[in-house]
């Protein structure tokens, strides 16, 4: 039964989105709380008629279930009789069997992560509604990934649902002017989640690949329609690729983060490599740069380096610098001290990490007292390293970053003290 379980729960992670965003297109942005229940129902019919075995085809049966909900969900709708005989029988059944199309769901799925990020949303309730809707989330996953409580998560979703309705906000791909801008806010969206998969702010994961692989799914239909595609996305999409690759490198089958420089390149999964670099040279052929190219620059940078030795450091700080001119960020600072540590730049990192505001950092504030804890390692300091790698412990929240801090600490307690 735990087999059956945990594919339901990957087909949910996977189908969720595709179904909700069916449904919506189907019946309308106001009957998505109706919708939702729907599509949970499904999962709930799954889990008992699966008990025996699942079927041959999970995602076939998921799919017809989805459909014959449809016409339930017209019933509890109310709708009369005729309508429903015309589903049933009709020339419209024709039409449902076409939305299930896989066109036509990438269609749907684009149109609902569109409307998550319309500009009449409160843009702090535009994530956690996309999260919902479109990658299937939780409520206590949200408010994971956001660092925020549930029942501020939960109210965020309640107003998103009341504004859809009270503003009649379309469901759609906005065109002109609009569509630039809604895409920016998209391509945020996708990129917190890959994170949150590349780097869980859940306790006991670190990471998430499921997470990654919807992300990149996203990106993916937005490069294949012409609409949405643009050169942030492709740079998106590199960047996630290149980011992928080492995620089987990154930590061991005890859950524990292994160091960069302890990594088994060997790991590292060449045809993503192979993806990432194709996406990228299109990304670069406007000569406008994103964040998003930057970072995939950086990415680029450990993955071209057969040895953690011979990473170049000074490249990769010149992409950081870049970075920040055009899009500033605590975590960027953060960051580059990192790589003046690596370059032995030690009074150069201490002056980086001296303009940080802490506060700014929020609950990943537990990464700027590690690296402050680094350079006090560096430079013989060790009372002073350990007492910023005790503030980080105290501070972190994942057990598996909890448990690498703890073994830096002992390196530092092992470590002569020159001061």
């Amino acid at each position: 039964m735990a087999d059956e379980q945990k594919l339901i729960d990957h087909l949910f992670r996977h189908q969720h989105g595709r179904m909700v965003s069916i449904l919506t297109r189907i019946f309308g942005l106001q009957h998505l709380e109706i919708i939702e229940d729907a599509v949970q129902d499904t999962f709930i019919k799954a889990i008992a008629a699966w008990r025996s075995g699942p079927p041959e085809n999970p995602e076939a049966w998921l799919t017809l279930a989805a459909k014959n909900r449809t016409i339930d969900l017209f019933r509890k709708l109310k709708s009369d009789k005729e309508r429903n005989e015309l589903f049933e029988r009709g020339t419209t059944s024709l039409a449902l069997n076409e939305m299930f199309l896989d066109h036509e769901i990438a269609d749907s799925q684009l149109r609902m992560i569109y409307t998550a990020c319309h500009p009449l949303l409160d843009p702090r309730d535009q994530i956690a509604f996309a999260l919902k809707t479109v990658a299937g989330f939780s409520q206590k996953e949200i408010a994971s990934a956001l660092l925020l409580k549930d029942e501020t998560i939960k109210k965020r979703l309640t107003r998103a649902r009341l504004a859809i309705k009270e503003k009649s906000i379309s469901f759609e791909i906005p065109l002109g002017d609009q569509l630039k801008e809604r895409t920016n806010r998209v391509l945020e969206v996708i990129y917190l989640l890959f994170n949150e998969g590349f780097h869980s702010a859940k306790k006991d994961m670190i990471v998430r690949k499921e997470l990654c692989g919807e992300a990149m799914r996203l990106s993916k239909m937005m490069i294949d329609n012409p609409i949405t595609c643009n050169p942030d996305v492709q740079a998106l999409f590199a960047l996630m690729c290149f980011h992928s690759a080492r995620l089987d490198s990154k930590i061991n089958d005890a859950n524990e983060i292994i160091d960069l420089r302890l990594q088994d390149r060997s790991l590292w999964y060449f045809p993503l490599i192979v993806m990432g670099n194709d996406m990228m040279y299109k990304a670069v052929e406007s000569e406008q740069f994103s964040a998003y190219h930057y970072e995939a620059a950086i990415a680029c940078e450990h993955l071209k380096a057969r040895t953690f030795d011979q990473t170049d450091w000074g490249s990769i700080l010149a992409w950081y610098e870049q970075l920040q001119i055009i899009a500033p960020s605590p975590f960027n600072l953060l960051n580059m001290a990192v790589v003046e540590l690596q370059l032995g730049e030690y009074e150069a990192a201490k002056r980086r990490l001296d303009t940080i505001d802490i506060e700014s950092l929020g609950q990943r504030v537990y990464l700027y007292h590690g690296c402050v804890a680094q350079y006090h390692h560096k430079t013989g300091a060790r009372e002073a390293a350990i007492r910023e790698y005790d503030q980080a412990i105290k501070l972190v929240v994942n057990e598996s970053e909890e448990q690498y801090l703890i073994k830096k600490r002992s390196q530092a307690m092992e470590s002569p003290n020159m001061n």
